[in-house]
């Protein structure tokens, strides 16, 4: 005789950028883990290969949602998405570009594209996704930075800017939606071998192979990493203390910043 008891509903996560590297490696573990799917990504062909790959592999429910998340309309078009979905159990905002030269040979639209993806784009569909996982006192969001992030540079300036704003962003929501049963993370991946690098300009084969990652290895660390409650996520950092380390670096650098209410000593004249 069959239970009466109704199943629960499957966990349902949306993963952006998700027509290759990282995003589709969180695509494919996500499916295998039992979860239904939104993917979205620019590019449509990608994206229902993928979702096909994924029914036929595990029978979950994946829709493809085409959009450019550097245009407002589309932007709005997953914003809705998401609000109609009532509440994710996971969003992983990894949909995300770098372009590595000085800022003076910097396209300027190219950079308001890269900020546009990296930071608006992000910062909306976490907002979106929000008052369901607080209604439901529940859910989780990836937010993928870089390690870059914390390696200002060089030819990094617009794209590093925009990892460290990822980054800051992630640690402050967590202080807003931790106590409402909410995870959040932000995940700093080192080189990783995606067809990002084709985009940035970065020449793959002149790193070393042993500080390459794959997708599928950031996405499994990512994951276990949010298992473990770490809001800051470098998946090939073997220390975890470096990350204590520079949070209380960061804290000492606060509480010092106006000891007095006064300008420092070398800041005033005579």
């Amino acid at each position: 005789m069959a239970s009466s008891h109704p199943k629960n509903p499957p966990r349902l996560a949306l993963v952006t950028g998700a027509s290759s590297g990282i995003g589709a490696a969180f695509a494919t573990r996500l499916a295998r883990d039992g979860y239904g799917l939104i993917v979205v990504a620019r590019r449509g062909d990608r994206l229902e290969e993928l979702a096909a790959k994924l029914r036929a592999q595990t029978g979950v429910q994946v829709e493809v949602l085409v959009a450019d998340l550097a245009r407002a309309t589309d932007l709005h078009k997953v914003e809705t998405r998401i609000t109609q979905a009532g509440a994710l159990d996971l969003l992983v905002n990894n949909a995300g570009f770098g372009v590595y030269k000085p800022l003076v040979d910097g396209d300027p639209d190219v950079l308001e594209e890269m900020i546009l993806v990296n930071v608006l784009a992000l910062t909306r569909l976490t907002r979106a996704a929000l008052p369901g996982m607080v209604s439901r006192g529940s859910g989780s969001i990836i937010n993928v930075s870089s390690g870059l992030a914390f390696m200002p540079s060089a030819t990094w300036a617009t794209y590093s800017g925009t990892k460290a704003y990822v980054v800051n962003f992630t640690r402050s929501l967590t202080e807003e939606v931790s106590e409402k049963g909410i995870r959040v993370q932000a995940l700093c991946p080192g080189i990783t071998l995606t067809e990002f690098h084709r985009r940035s300009g970065t020449d793959l084969s002149r790193i070393p192979p042993h500080m390459l990652m794959t997708a599928e290895e950031v996405a499994d660390a990512s994951l276990a990493g949010l298992e473990l409650g770490e809001v800051i996520c470098l998946p090939g950092l073997s220390d975890e203390a470096y990350i204590a380390r520079f949070e209380e670096a960061q804290s000492a650098l606060t509480r010092n910043m106006t000891p007095d209410g006064k300008p420092a000593a070398r800041y005033r004249k005579g």
